[in-house]
């Protein structure tokens, strides 16, 4: 038997067990639904009713932040608004958004895309209040780092509330489930598979130790780096999918309306792919949580290095993730899977019926889309490392050899991600990615209040001029 094999046998007991709690299900429409998800839904339309849409009253705003126009040069933290936005796209944006769009079409219609939507909009609220708490109950180090996330709001914003007991037990459940969440071996072998089919190269180890080697030489650095290579390389991905694919949608034009048109009325149709209106809803608020992590806190950890003495512009900044990844990135991918019918061609699924409905305009453009996947799985990885390394020195304690010697281990295990096939280790993965959701969510309920305060406090100083761009500033000193 294989070492893989072995690690598989030996974890597969414990992953069955928390995937069954964590993934518990009720029947509806035909289709076994986790109530995990609409743990998450659920909270999106909670937030987004409790601040009264600021998915659409602060949206102006939020594009004003992320261009800076109201950081200044000394703020504390390691990233600019835009490097942290950047940062945190970069572990959302990616496979979910190319091949679980396509899935989730294939299963239930074209309907399915407006639930995504949907959810994505909820979701801007959500992330308003997670990374809004994470830069609030930060902690600046005293090399001038900063760490932050739901472990730190979820210990001391609930010891703060008199929850003495519960806020340090959650804060450690959540970086123990942040912990797991990041075994990227999954990613590192999906990696390895496009760039396979790509190249003809079968060298599975060779291309993990090179990969592992790729991104110790940035998470070793730190978050700055991490910041750098993701506003590097998060856009230009984004530009080159995007581009292409609005060359598809303008060569099939005439097309287009009828895409939207069937994305609203598959969304309400009696009859439907799987399970009618109800499967198609499902299906679309299961793929939108995978997709934009809205509610399980992972982002925050990133978004509490912004560079800024303001908690609440950082909220701001963060309600456009889940636009950017859900209503921009997906919304495309769906509408050319749409217009070019490559979700109805038998045989394929996921990522290749993305690759069929671009191959269907430009030919070569599978081997582009391997490249893109590969980067999005790279920064997915660096992202994710991150969190993994907050996590384990919110447990271990903030020091440079804890810090630098988890990292090691952390390379020296994604290495191996090319060559092993561990399915358990996924299960294992996926379970503690959603666990990550219930202290979270639980947290963001009871602190709600305090947010809310922060940011209508914000708000109204900016529009009283309390707060002024930088430019004028800058004029004024003239």
């Amino acid at each position: 038997m294989n070492l893989d094999q072995q690690i598989d046998e030996a974890i597969s007991p414990i992953a069955s067990v928390i995937s069954e709690v964590i993934f518990f299900s009720v029947h509806v429409a035909g289709l076994d639904v986790p109530v995990i998800a609409f743990w998450l839904i659920t909270a999106g339309l909670v937030f987004s009713l409790y601040f009264r849409f600021p998915n659409i009253r602060y949206f102006g705003l939020a594009l004003k932040i992320v261009r800076g126009q109201y950081t200044r040069a000394d703020e504390p933290g390691d990233l600019t608004h835009f490097q942290a936005l950047s940062a945190a796209l970069s572990g959302t944006v990616g496979v979910g958004n190319i091949a679980g769009v396509a899935v989730a079409i294939s299963i239930g219609g074209p309907g399915a895309m407006f639930w995504m939507m949907l959810a994505g909009i909820l979701g801007m609220a959500t992330k308003m209040v997670e990374c809004t708490l994470g830069v609030a109950y930060r902690r600046i180090n005293a090399d001038g780092t900063v760490s932050g996330g739901p472990m730190h709001y979820i210990h001391k914003g609930l010891t703060e509330r008199g929850f003495t007991r519960l806020g340090p037990v959650l804060a450690t459940l959540f970086s123990i489930f942040g912990i797991g969440a990041s075994i990227t071996l999954f990613q590192v072998n999906q990696a390895f598979t496009q760039f396979s089919e790509a190249t003809g190269f079968h060298d599975g180890l060779t291309f993990g130790i090179v990969t592992a080697f790729a991104v110790g030489l940035v998470i070793i650095a730190g978050v700055r780096v991490i910041g750098v290579v993701a506003q590097a390389l998060v856009p230009l991905m984004a530009f080159v999918y995007l581009a292409a694919g609005f060359i598809i949608l303008c060569l099939h034009v005439e097309q287009v309306p009828a895409a939207f048109v069937s994305i609203v009325v598959g969304a309400f149709a009696p009859e439907g792919v799987s399970g009618g209106v109800i499967g198609a809803m499902i299906i679309g608020l299961q793929r939108a949580v995978y997709s934009n992590e809205a509610g399980i806190g992972s982002a925050s950890i990133a978004h509490s290095a912004v560079k800024t003495r303001e908690p609440s512009s950082e909220g701001l900044v963060a309600l456009l993730e889940p636009f950017i990844d859900t209503i921009v990135v997906s919304t495309m991918t769906a509408l050319i899977v749409i217009v070019t019918g490559a979700y109805k061609i038998p045989g394929l699924s996921g990522i290749e019926i993305t690759s069929a409905a671009y191959a269907s305009v430009f030919p070569w453009f599978p081997n582009v889309l391997a490249v893109a996947v590969i980067l999005f799985v790279y920064t997915t990885m660096l992202t994710w490392s991150y969190y993994s390394v907050k996590c384990w020195t919110y447990l271990a304690g903030e020091s440079y050899w804890v810090e630098l010697g988890y990292k090691v281990v952390y390379c020296l295990l994604l290495s191996t991600g090319a060559v092993v096939s561990m399915n358990a280790t996924i299960e294992f993965a996926d379970s503690m990615f959603f666990a990550m959701a219930i202290p979270n969510v639980i947290a963001l309920y009871i602190l709600g209040p305090q947010v809310k305060s922060e940011i209508e406090g914000y708000v109204a100083r900016i529009r009283s001029g309390k707060i002024r761009r930088v430019a004028d500033d800058a004029a004024n000193a003239d």
